[in-house]
């Protein structure tokens, strides 16, 4: 988009909005309360809240715990023990040098590890799987890991064979070593699991577990999977949340079991069946008052709202879709035709034509053209819905925002977000990249690590890395004092 065009679409926006189609009007939503006001920013309001509810023992388990039915950091003395810690790191890899073109996850994992400071750390982690061209050693992980703590870390070139454990035992306390991609492991990634049991009779358990006093894991972004070194300790060592852990699973569920009404999610991106999944779940619930679908989510919605968008837009979602797409029809359906009241969809579009941005009414539609953006009645008829939100979930772009002349609606969503003095929750993958792109993590309540792992969380599907906490909290919570570990 020419600059020109950007600066007239902002302008417009923040002029307030304009009488629309009664899909887009903002149902009366209760305004922002006073206390959030009189803070300095939004952060300090949400730290103030979650400090009040930690006080008040609402955000504990009958154990005292932090996190119900987990084991976290809080819960532990680790000083002086060997520590196996299980992260996902898995980073964008530039194809022809193999630099790391993105150390947000390798940041994301410092707080654990200044905690960590006077265990003997040892890291575990994957990059990319067998078979791909970023399917590499974890040496540069390490290398730049160590820059970002200001610590040594030592890069050991094996997994669980004579190396790793004679590197292990003879560790000194604080000390740190990074072993190598776990999926060189053919247990790791060879295997398909049924199960969490299945994956702890292991070698590649039974091996690390006899030179680690407990197993702390960081992995969110492959919390829906199963493998040996993500679930296969929970009865060989005591397992532990750590604080990136903790985090996602608190701010998560916050998100689905107890956020600050008024609650919107925005839910976009092209991978439609998941955007409906979570909506679904989140009006099963009764937690969330409205939500707004944008992107090709928005573009399936209109469709089934009986507009025709056109056959081009119609085949890209049915061939994005592929097996899944009877799904998410009946899915979307079932959401429309409960929740009618609940959902927001745009009332105006952007085409690409001949690389032109062109503005299109929903009432102008069928269209030959690709639908790659919302427009801006849609974003002016958004914007005091989250003016006058109190939390905000926000999974997927609203617009192809690669291509620049269709980044602005995705943008415009960004600023509201940030704007805002709503608690907020950014789902991980694409949006949460482009929040860290554009320097924005720090004016975002929660901008989550995840991707897949966000959305089968916000899904209520199974989470197979934290029922293994939970087993595992079972099994050693009762028994971490007499084990010398109670902090």
């Amino acid at each position: 988009m020419h600059l020109t065009s950007f600066l007239v679409c902002s302008l417009i926006l923040k002029q307030g909005p304009s009488s629309l189609a009664h899909r887009a009007q903002p149902k009366s939503m209760y305004p922002i309360p006073h206390t959030v006001l009189n803070c300095h920013n939004r952060k300090e309001f949400w730290v103030q809240s979650i400090q009040k509810i930690i006080h008040n023992g609402q955000n504990h388990s009958p154990s005292g715990r932090a996190v119900e039915g987990v084991l976290t950091l809080e819960d532990v003395d680790l000083r002086g023990r060997t520590v196996l810690y299980r992260v996902d790191v898995n980073s964008p890899l530039e194809p022809s040098t193999g630099r790391l073109l993105d150390d947000g996850r390798l940041r994301g994992i410092i707080p654990t590890l200044n905690g960590l400071e006077s265990s003997r750390v040892v890291i575990i982690g994957h990059q990319s799987r067998p078979g791909k061209s970023d399917f590499t050693s974890m040496s540069k992980h390490c290398k730049r890991l160590s820059q970002i703590l200001g610590r040594p870390i030592k890069f050991v070139p094996d997994v669980c064979g004579d190396e790793a454990i004679d590197e292990i035992r003879n560790m000194s306390e604080g000390e740190i070593i990074f072993l190598d991609n776990v999926r060189k492991n053919e247990e790791e990634y060879g295997v398909k699991y049924s199960s969490n049991k299945d994956t702890e009779d292991t070698d590649i358990v039974t091996t690390l577990s006899s030179v680690s006093d407990v197993f702390v894991t960081d992995a969110f972004a492959a919390a829906h999977r199963r493998s040996p070194t993500l679930t296969g300790f929970t009865h060989s060592l005591p397992c532990i949340a750590g604080t990136l852990m903790e985090k996602e699973i608190r701010s998560l569920r916050t998100a689905l079991r107890n956020p600050p009404r008024p609650y919107l999610a925005i839910l976009g991106g092209a991978k439609c069946d998941d955007s409906v999944r979570v909506a679904l779940n989140l009006f099963s619930r009764g937690q969330v008052d409205r939500i707004a679908f944008v992107g090709v989510t928005g573009n399936l919605m209109l469709w089934i709202d009986g507009n025709d968008i056109g056959e081009r837009n119609k085949d890209f979602i049915r061939n994005s879709l592929g097996d899944d797409f009877e799904i998410a029809w009946e899915m979307a359906q079932r959401i429309i035709s409960e929740h009618p009241e609940k959902i927001f969809l745009p009332v105006d579009v952007a085409v690409e034509s001949n690389g032109k941005r062109i503005p299109l009414s929903i009432d102008d539609l069928p269209t030959e053209n690709p639908i790659y953006d919302v427009g801006i009645e849609t974003l002016k008829s958004l914007k005091p819905l989250v003016q006058n939100a109190r939390c905000i979930l926000w999974n997927g772009p609203a617009s192809y925002f690669e291509l620049p002349e269709f980044a602005f609606g995705t943008i415009e969503v960004l600023n509201m977000c940030t704007e805002t003095n709503a608690m907020t929750i950014i789902g991980g993958g694409h949006t949460s990249a482009l929040v860290n792109s554009r320097g924005a993590s720090n004016l975002i309540s929660h901008n989550s690590t995840g991707g897949g792992s966000t959305m089968s969380f916000l899904s209520g599907d199974p989470m197979p890395v934290i029922a293994s906490l939970k087993d595992s909290s079972r099994k050693y919570g009762d028994t971490i004092e007499s084990m010398g570990l109670a902090s």
